[in-house]
């Protein structure tokens, strides 16, 4: 954790089930980080690793069909999985954000923009009335609408993608919350605006002092805002380390593989070395998940459960083999 010394957010061992084929089936395992003050924490991995979970779990939020059975949400004092209902109704929005993959699904069609923010900040007892308006219209001009005024008064249909994200940020930042939880927030926007939004981003934490846990498959899109990646993979963080680091030196081969999938401009089209096979839940072994598409793979790795290594420095790894293997790298490099 990079920042204030105090973390924002804690979750310890968490762990989470959903009801599916007449059982209950693990999706989330032992999973623990902790987020600073202005910090950006990345939350990567495929499609179906956890990484929504994880997400919602720091709202508190249990989805249907599912059930938490261990583990820790620590925010402000309290462990957020303990609490009521009521009691978490006062926190989401207030001192926990969140921005989801859809703009427009989250906004209402039929309310005007403005009146989305304005009835945030009634809710929350910030302002009530001309202020409340006030407040939303310096929100929107924060969070760089060209026009607040004529945007106050649209329908989010009008609105470009880009424009009704910047919406739905500045609902978000409305209570001025220690956490935002931004679940793929540029999703389907094209490059320049999603450019933007990360920029956005990156500018609000600081004005805001608020901590972001972003939740994305899209690596290059981490690269450009996080502080630090956590790397999931059927549930259980393969991987944590500081973004340059894990970028520059992944030590899991799951890292490396991700890594590797990412287009090339110096490989011909459709040529990349990149991760094989796809993820299967019912074929995970008692040892490391990702043993039957890994590489290096050997007896024990399928039968040794494998955890993130101790937290000696910022940089860890739940692999029983990744020195050996970035010692033959490095043995390797001086032969060539």
């Amino acid at each position: 954790m990079t920042g204030e010394a105090k973390p924002v957010i804690e979750v310890e061992g968490l762990r989470v089930d959903y009801w599916s084929q007449r059982r209950w089936q693990n999706v989330v395992s032992d999973v623990a980080f902790a987020i600073g003050r202005r910090e950006i924490l990345g939350l990567a991995g495929e499609s179906g690793c956890g990484k929504s979970t994880v997400a919602y779990s720091l709202l508190g939020e249990r989805r249907a069909g599912s059930r938490i059975t261990g583990g820790k949400v620590h925010f402000e004092g309290r462990d957020l999985l303990k609490l009521g209902e009521g009691e978490l109704r006062a926190i989401r929005g207030a001192r926990i954000s969140f921005v989801p993959q859809n703009p427009t699904g989250s906004l209402t069609p039929s309310m005007l923009c403005g009146h989305q923010i304005v009835e945030v900040i009634e809710y929350h007892g910030i302002a009530r009335g001309q202020q409340a308006k006030a407040a939303a219209l310096e929100l929107m001009r924060q969070v760089g609408l060209p026009d607040p005024a004529a945007a106050f008064a649209k329908y989010p249909h009008q609105l470009s993608g880009g424009q009704q994200q910047r919406v739905v940020i500045a609902m978000a930042l409305a209570c001025r919350p220690a956490l935002i939880v931004l679940d793929e927030p540029t999703t389907g926007l094209d490059v320049t605006t999603q450019w933007r939004i990360l920029s956005l981003l990156d500018e609000m934490r600081s004005r805001f002092d608020t901590a972001l846990l972003y939740v994305s498959h899209d690596l290059g899109a981490l690269a450009q805002i996080c502080d630090r990646i956590a790397v999931m993979y059927a549930g259980v963080i393969a991987e944590s380390a500081p973004a340059a680091e894990l970028f520059e030196r992944p030590r899991h081969p799951y890292s490396r593989g991700l890594l590797a999938s990412l287009p090339r401009i110096d490989l011909p089209p459709g040529e990349h070395a990149g991760l094989r096979g796809m993820l299967r839940r019912d074929e995970l072994p008692a040892g490391c998940r990702f043993a039957p598409r890994c590489d290096h793979a050997e007896a024990a790795c399928v039968a040794e459960q494998q955890r993130l290594d101790p937290p000696v420095g910022p940089h860890q790894t739940a692999c029983r083999r990744w020195h050996e293997l970035a010692l033959g790298e490095e043995r390797g490099a001086h032969v060539a």
